[in-house]
């Protein structure tokens, strides 16, 4: 099987050994009937697949946010929405394809959409340069965004990189500049918006279509400042690291919903949505939908000063004195 994970490998097996069994019931024991050499292996398959992923560790998650298999923004688009019109060009610079938008219908909702989308092979990724937008793409997503403003449609974002690009056509372009501005202009849209992590959530790259009214994130997907490599590269000089700064930096779905950073957690598929494209779909739609109807009903004002409220709650920290090393010496007698 390709993109296998090291600990789906116990998985693999047995899933292997079922087909070949069924392939082949030559091979079947003795002792027992065939159909009860399949029922007892169908019970084990689902025993351990349930043992694994509903114990998953942070960078295990991490590798699930990343499969190859995974449902990227477009395949969301195909299957959660409908009708949905493609959009091209910043009207400033270039048309950025790792960034994509358009018209689209969520149930009954007419809607824009905006996310980031990767490639699954080495001709797609280098189209959509592995879903790290330039600046372009994020003017092109503030672009759209005012479109939907000006026409009163909410406005739903996909948010699936790993940041983004950081080379120097970037910088040469400002692509600080242009995320700060989505996240200024954001905040004051008059529309609904939502905005999901369905795959990796990484950095500014993420935030710069990130500032919503509700922000979901899917089971398995996670939301970061810097990427577990990145971050174990900085504190322990070395990117072997990774999974245990995955640990400490807290970015798997549950951890960000027990913080506030996140509304709500869309679960996914047993095993991940890359087992199952049509599920995962279904369920962020129905937690779009849900979400959407909800802050629908909000007046503008409230609206925006909700919106405003929850960034700003953002960013809490406990201050530790040391009592000891702050305390005034006694004066001592003479």
């Amino acid at each position: 099987m390709k993109h296998q994970l090291d600990f789906e490998k116990p998985i693999i097996e047995l899933q292997n050994k079922l087909d070949d069994l069924r392939q082949h019931p030559e091979k079947h024991s003795l002792g027992i009937s065939f159909e009860e050499e399949i029922k007892l292996i169908e019970k084990k398959l689902a025993e351990t697949r349930r043992h694994i992923f509903t114990n998953l560790t942070p960078w295990q998650r991490v590798q699930l946010a990343r499969h190859q298999k995974r449902p990227y923004t477009l395949d969301y688009i195909k299957l959660a929405f409908a009708d949905f019109q493609e959009l091209h060009g910043d009207r400033l610079f270039a048309e950025d394809r790792a960034m994509v938008g358009g018209f689209a219908k969520l149930g009954e909702h007419h809607v824009m959409v905006i996310g980031t989308q990767k490639g699954r092979d080495t001709k797609e990724n280098i189209l959509r340069n592995f879903g790290s937008a330039h600046p372009e793409g994020y003017r092109k997503a503030l672009r759209l965004m005012r479109l939907a403003n000006k026409f009163g449609l909410p406005i739903v974002t996909l948010i699936d990189t790993a940041g983004a690009y950081p080379g120097v056509a970037a910088e040469e372009r400002h692509i600080a500049e242009a995320i700060a501005v989505n996240l200024r202009e954001m905040t004051l849209l008059e529309v609904p918006i939502i905005a999901a992590v369905i795959g990796e959530g990484g950095s500014g790259g993420a935030l710069g279509i990130g500032v919503a009214d509700r922000v979901l994130i899917l089971e398995n997907a996670y939301y970061s400042v810097i990427s577990p490599e990145g971050c174990a590269a900085i504190l322990w000089k070395d990117r072997a690291n990774a999974a245990k700064a995955a640990a400490a930096l807290k970015i798997t779905a549950k951890d960000l919903l027990d913080l506030k950073l996140v509304d709500e957690i869309v679960p996914e598929p047993l095993g991940g949505a890359h087992t199952d494209h049509a599920m995962s779909a279904s369920n962020l739609k129905t937690h779009l939908l849900k979400h959407l109807e909800q802050i629908s009903m909000l007046s503008v004002a409230e609206r925006l000063k909700l919106r405003y409220e929850k960034f700003r709650a953002h960013g809490h920290f406990v201050e530790k004195i040391d009592v000891e090393a702050n305390s005034i010496p006694q004066a001592s007698a003479a």
